[in-house]
């Protein structure tokens, strides 16, 4: 009788737990779905969707020079990227970046022309510039200020002028003939391929740059731009996470380096400008540093911007020197414009406004 009521009292709780568990696991299922759904009709959520739809779509209704300019848009953004998380959580300014945009084009140019495959050679390149940067960042990191930013334009200059020098690079000439991206026999050959490749790449960056924001080193880093004493008093290893924030965006732009090294097919120390390197610097500040979707916004706006003013510094009867002066002088007015208007950046500053209109509308807390 014992071993029967134990058995029965057994099956019985066995039965329900079974049953009751099978209850509780589908609404956890369904309403992690409704969660979802919810955060796709949010207004953020809708405009997010459809700038995806528009971004993959576009490619197709662009000619080759508008493609060109898509594609260097993308590039950028992905720079910017690492640039805002510098700048804005670090605080850190490294007019350097185009020293590791260069690390990983040459690292990716290098590997394919050894005949190694390069989709390697793009994933290689990241890990390369993360490398460089983490060594480089060491006595660079200890620095601060203008001091900083100078040396990072130092160790451009001195990069380039010493990839110039390697016969292995192609020396003052550079690497010709570099293999298209591909994976297997599949081959990147059209302007829309890369165009796709490189805002696949965007999206990546923005993921990661979310993923480390929102986790728990992520308040690490909003604690130190808040105030690095205050973070080191909460046991923020300081050190630790600036030199961490500057070879990852390093990283960021040793993956656009390469993707631009496998779509121009050649690259030379020339192409790594010190121009270039103080590009990404506006394209961060006027976006919105410490953003996520200010790099995209920023690179937009600039490069756009710079691709008319070239278009009319090359009418005829103009110097040649026309496009340099216009580029820098367009670097200032909007550095002016933003630090007067929006010292924020435009993404915070019309995210402020749509709050504010938000909450001002009737039935509104």
């Amino acid at each position: 009788m014992s071993g029967t009521n134990g058995t029965n009292g057994t099956n019985g709780t066995s039965g329900t737990s079974g049953t009751s568990g099978t209850k509780e696991a589908a609404p956890t299922r369904g309403g992690g779905r409704n969660a979802v759904v919810r955060q796709v009709m949010t207004p953020r959520g809708a405009a997010l969707v459809i700038s995806g739809v528009v971004t993959a779509m576009l490619p197709l209704f662009l000619n080759r020079a508008q493609l060109t300019v898509y594609i260097l848009l993308g590039l950028y953004a992905i720079v910017a990227t690492g640039v805002s998380l510098l700048m804005g959580y670090a605080g850190q300014v490294s007019l350097g970046q185009m020293a590791f945009y260069a690390v990983g084009a040459y690292t990716a140019a290098v590997m394919s022309l050894h005949d190694l495959p390069p989709l390697l050679g793009l994933a290689a390149a990241p890990v390369c510039a993360f490398a460089v940067a983490a060594v480089v960042g060491i006595p660079l990191l200890r620095l601060r200020g203008h001091y900083l930013a100078f040396a990072t334009l130092a160790f451009l200059l001195i990069f380039v002028a010493v990839a110039g020098q390697q016969d292995f690079l192609g020396g003052a000439i550079g690497l010709q003939d570099i293999p298209p991206l591909g994976i297997g026999s599949l081959q990147f050959l059209s302007f829309q391929s890369y165009a796709w490749v490189t805002w696949l790449a965007v999206v990546l960056v923005m993921l990661i740059s979310h993923n480390i924001i929102t986790s728990r080193p992520g308040r690490g880093l909003r604690a130190l731009a808040t105030s690095e004493v205050a973070a080191e008093s909460s046991g923020v290893d300081v050190g630790r996470y600036k030199l961490v924030v500057f070879a990852l965006s390093a990283a960021f732009a040793g993956l656009a380096g390469a993707i631009y090294a496998f779509f121009i097919a050649s690259i030379s120390p020339a192409v790594f400008s010190v121009q270039l390197s103080l590009q990404f610097v506006v394209i961060a500040v006027v976006g919105g540093l410490g953003t996520i979707t200010g790099p995209v916004v920023g690179s937009a706006i600039v490069t756009l911007l710079i691709q008319g003013l070239n278009d009319l510094a090359t009418r005829p009867g103009l110097p040649e020197h026309t496009a340099v002066v216009s580029n820098y002088a367009a670097y200032a007015v909007l550095l002016i414009i933003i630090v007067l208007a929006m010292p924020k950046g435009v993404v915070p500053t019309i995210g402020a406004l749509l709050r504010r209109g938000a909450a001002s509308m009737p039935g509104r807390g």
